[in-house]
């Protein structure tokens, strides 16, 4: 068997190892009660049809982002923009950058920005009389995101 170049152990990224801040209204928040944070860009595709083709070919028309992020229920953030939208109807968007980077991976440093971020919705009030600590989903939309730093690519990769 040829000589198989394969990433070495150390590269991967520790998942605790990483950032995350909410800017609102110019102010940005540390969300150090950030526990899970998960951000995706799904494509609209439309099919099309090709004269001299059985299969059809699929074309992108639009993308839509979206998120869930888990957090310590301990921050009255997200209570807050709840809260002023009942009262005036004025919705809250905002940003929020994540990064990632572990100093033991020769992965360096990612950071994404997203732009124009607003709330599905979230959790008012809990317990839970059984558990270890408290903790809520919050569920989210982005309208735009930025890539301020691309991990590298690792050695054996091109």
């Amino acid at each position: 068997m040829a000589d198989i170049i394969t990433m070495n152990a150390k590269d991967a990224v520790s998942g605790s190892l990483g950032e995350c801040y909410v800017t609102l209204d110019g102010r940005r928040y540390n969300l150090m009660t950030a526990i899970k944070f998960e951000a995706s860009y799904e494509k609209t595709k439309t099919e099309v049809p090709i004269l001299g083709k059985v299969s059809k070919g699929n074309k992108a028309v639009g993308g839509k982002g979206s998120g869930t992020m888990t957090v310590h229920y301990n921050a009255p953030i997200f209570r807050e923009f709840l809260e002023k939208y009942q009262n005036t109807g004025e919705d809250i968007f905002f940003e929020i950058e994540v990064s990632n980077e572990d100093p033991t991976s020769k992965a360096g440093r990612q950071t994404i920005l997203y732009q124009g971020c607003n709330t599905d919705g979230g959790i008012l009030s809990k317990f839970d009389a059984g558990a270890e600590y408290l903790d809520e989903e919050i569920k989210f939309t982005f309208e735009k995101f930025i890539t301020k730093n691309k991990f590298n690519i690792l050695d054996g990769m091109i």
